[in-house]
């Protein structure tokens, strides 16, 4: 049996964290032959709200001006991480819960692999936030491989 892989699903948040994970969706697209899909949620829980009641009042900015700061935040990470691909990458910016998005997207797209970092939170964080990578390596309709701090490099023979 090959292994195919045509499209690798990388979700992003822009951080330098994530920037290990597109390593190595970079080798595994040139390795491939495959195309990189890269896919930022905006968190719908930063939708914070200062009151409760006909005088309530997002604090933060409305969704649609987020998207607006979301799409202009992919376009420069595309162009200084995304370029110089065999294929094209493509890019898409959502907003809702990102594991939710994020596992939408990857059976849209028919994904075959998504790389993507892990905090590698542990005890009261994970407890109070939930681990992202975890709820998505449970999900996920295809392979994950998770991608964390202080991996060690790799040297082509």
């Amino acid at each position: 049996m090959s292994i195919k892989i045509n499209k690798i699903l990388y979700p992003t948040d822009f951080s330098e964290l994530s920037l290990l994970a597109l390593r190595y969706a970079r080798e595994f697209a040139e390795q491939f032959s495959a195309q990189i899909h890269c896919v930022h949620v905006v968190d719908e829980g930063q939708q914070y709200w200062s009151a409760v009641g006909p005088e309530a009042a997002p604090i933060c900015p409305p969704a649609v001006d987020l998207l607006e700061s979301a799409n202009k935040q992919m376009q420069s990470f595309f162009d200084e991480h995304l370029v110089g691909l065999d294929y094209p990458a493509i890019t898409h910016v959502s907003i809702g819960r990102p594991f939710v998005e994020i596992i939408r997207y990857a059976r849209e797209i028919t994904a075959d692999l998504l790389i993507l970092t892990t905090h590698g939170r542990g005890g009261v964080m994970h407890v109070l936030m939930g681990s992202t990578a975890e709820k998505i390596v449970r999900k996920a309709p295809c392979p994950v491989l998770t991608v964390r701090s202080g991996e060690h490099e790799f040297v082509k023979p």
